[in-house]
């Protein structure tokens, strides 16, 4: 599912948007105290959604900056030519 991403009406009040996303996310159900398993799941779940929407924002990169996503992509081929194990 591709969500349309708003456009911010200030880069401050997004930086602010995203430190309360944080501080929501610092203080859900750990400080609760819910069960480790909950606690376990619910992590598990927003990691999930975390890089379900990471893989989105790639895809949407590559459609918009298809030169840049390329020449990343060599670079990254090149990285991985020269890695030694």
């Amino acid at each position: 599912m591709v969500r349309p991403v708003p456009e911010p009406e200030h880069p401050e009040q997004k930086r602010d948007e995203e430190q309360h996303a944080v501080e929501r996310a610092l203080e859900g159900p750990a400080a609760e105290g819910g069960n480790e398993s909950d606690d376990d799941a619910e992590r598990r779940r927003r990691r999930a959604q975390f890089l379900r929407e990471l893989n989105e924002a790639k895809a949407l990169r590559e459609r918009v900056q298809p030169r840049r996503a390329r020449a990343a992509r060599m670079r990254q081929q090149m990285r991985m030519r020269t890695f030694r194990w």
